[in-house]
């Protein structure tokens, strides 16, 4: 697992991963119907779908998340707007701050969740529990000079529907 934080730390890594890892995590997520990532391998993942903020329209982007336990509210993740610590803000961030309603795929179920944007202290708390939790981030943080967006996804209750469906 060394290794694998190293070269997920590269400046190399940045340049490739963003266009490779998340075709290939499509292809094994279509493939498993849902059950299965392939970058799970390294990190627990999901299929984000969130709304385009400016089209409207359904957006599927599989991602790495940092699964959260015991939410009194039901299930919760963090999702890290890392980008592989190049320059922008990626896009799934910018539809989630217009429209915070979403589904994630965990595991093969679709689960519908509200997204907030962690500010202040929480954020704080948060970001040194991702880093505690995937110690690239920090490699990320220190290439750019935006902070890295972290988002809270918590279950909804059930029967709300998902975007797109």
């Amino acid at each position: 697992m060394r290794v694998v934080r190293k070269v997920s730390a590269s400046r190399g890594f940045a340049r490739v991963a963003p266009y490779v890892i998340p075709a290939l995590d499509r292809g094994v997520h279509r493939l498993t119907r849902g059950r299965r990532l392939l970058s799970t391998a390294m990190l627990p993942g999901v299929v984000l779908t969130s709304t385009g903020a400016r089209s409207g329209l359904p957006r599927r982007t599989p991602l790495a998340c940092m699964p959260e336990g015991g939410n009194a509210g039901g299930r919760s993740w963090i999702l890290v707007g890392s980008n592989f610590g190049r320059p922008g803000h990626p896009a799934w961030t910018h539809n989630l701050l217009a429209r915070p309603r979403a589904s994630v795929s965990w595991r093969g179920t679709d689960v519908t969740v509200t997204a907030v944007l962690l500010e202040g202290e929480e954020r704080a708390a948060v970001w040194a529990a991702a880093l505690a939790f995937w110690p690239p981030y920090a490699a990320y943080q220190k290439r750019i000079s935006r902070e890295i967006r972290l988002f809270r996804l918590t279950e909804r209750p059930p029967g709300e529907r998902p975007p797109g469906h």
